[in-house]
């Protein structure tokens, strides 16, 4: 059985600036079979939050962004009822720093190998 289909209908949040880092693991994301929605931001990815109609099932967030950082982010989150059951995997160079509540935190530079297994212990 592959990996594609044992992942089949979970979803992943990516949010993060980086627009390279961004594609290349949601690239990464999309070819193990899953659902993959972006946010550039934290505001970004409450928006999609607040709007969606199915959430997903993990949350891959980094911490330094511009409009919204991680941290705030989390912050929200966790006092949000609905989005604070979703499991966030934080990845950053502040990783020691990391904000609360994360079930798992990984350091940049990020390794693809390390996030998918990571991703695949939380989200399927």
């Amino acid at each position: 059985m592959s990996g594609a289909s044992l992942t089949a209908c979970r979803r992943i949040l990516l949010i993060e600036d980086d627009v390279d880092l961004r594609k290349t693991v949601a690239d990464l994301l999309g070819a193990e079979g899953y659902e993959v929605e972006v946010a550039r931001n934290g505001t970004e990815a409450l928006g999609y939050l607040k709007n969606a109609d199915v959430l997903p099932d993990l949350i891959v967030l980094d911490l330094m962004m511009p409009v919204m950082d991680g941290w705030e982010f989390k912050a929200m989150q966790a006092r949000d009822v609905r989005l604070s059951r979703i499991p966030v995997v934080v990845h950053s160079v502040y990783a020691s720093r990391s904000p609360g509540g994360a079930v798992e935190v990984l350091a940049k530079p990020l390794s693809l190998d390390g996030l998918l297994e990571t991703v695949r212990r939380h989200a399927g």
